[in-house]
């Protein structure tokens, strides 16, 4: 069952750019923790005019509980904001990458990462500090597992949490019955999967083609080429992104509109 609300750990980094800044010291000391002896998992964040919420997402992963050593890598894809400052501020690893488009951005944090699992994150979301290890360790017991993916839920800037969470039910239930006739692949979003380094690499990383989702596309190729797709459903592996998307759509209802819309109206 979903999360009706949003838990203390994501809440606790729903703050200001300044109490980041203020605290910016510690974030950059957890962050140096996380690697411990060994990186083990590189999580790979494309970043284009984020500065609004990128020091919120990189301080949730601080807080990562996990075995595993890990490296957090910021692609910035040519931001023109305060992106780059904040950052080297929090002292997770920065990259540059001119090119515009998601795809040039991850595929650049995948050829840096240095550990053997690679996960996708994105700028504007909170993560759980169990989400690494929920995410990795089916990789880490099953070989058959070429990619897992979790799922994720809406933080509540523009709207109150229970209206966010139906919305939610609404999208559950059509991607049930879209399931049964499409590629289950399509939703695995950039904001919370997993795979190994060496095998995305192998497959030509994000290269996919035109009107084709670069994460799903990715997941097609790993499951293809080395095992099965595993989805991650617990509660505490849930990532929380901005609700801030919908506002392209103009509200909400035009959200659940689209959805409507697109399922009763498809071409075939």
């Amino acid at each position: 069952m979903r999360p009706i609300n949003v838990p203390p750990y994501i809440s606790a980094h729903q703050k200001s750019i300044n109490w980041f800044l203020e605290n910016s010291v510690s974030i950059k000391q957890k962050l140096k923790a996380l690697e411990k002896s060994k990186i083990d998992v590189s999580i790979v964040i494309p970043a284009y005019n984020e500065q609004e919420s990128i020091m919120s997402t990189i301080s949730s992963i601080s807080e990562s509980v996990s075995d595993f050593g890990i490296e957090v890598i910021v692609v910035d894809n040519n931001s023109s904001d305060l992106t780059k400052e904040y950052i080297i501020a929090t002292g997770a690893k920065y990259l540059f990458e001119k090119v515009p488009g998601v795809e040039m951005a991850r595929t650049a944090g995948l050829n840096f990462a240095s550990g053997k699992y690679v996960i996708s994150a994105d700028a504007d979301t909170i993560y759980s500090p169990y989400w690494v290890s929920e995410l990795v360790k089916p990789l880490h017991s099953n070989k058959s597992i070429a990619i897992s993916y979790g799922r994720f839920a809406f933080t509540p800037e523009y709207y109150n949490r229970f209206t966010l969470y139906v919305y939610e039910l609404i999208g559950d239930l059509f991607k049930s019955i879209n399931a049964l006739s499409k590629d289950k692949a399509m939703y695995v979003y950039g904001c919370s999967s997993a795979y190994r380094r060496e095998q995305g690499l192998s497959v030509n990383g994000y290269e996919h083609p035109d009107g084709v989702n670069e994460d799903g596309y990715l997941a097609v190729k790993l499951r293809n080429k080395f095992g099965k797709m595993h989805k991650v459903a617990s509660k505490r592996s849930y990532s929380w992104t901005s609700s801030r998307k919908f506002l392209a759509d103009g509200s909400l209802f035009q959200r659940v509109k689209k959805k409507f819309k697109s399922f009763f109206f498809r071409d075939y």
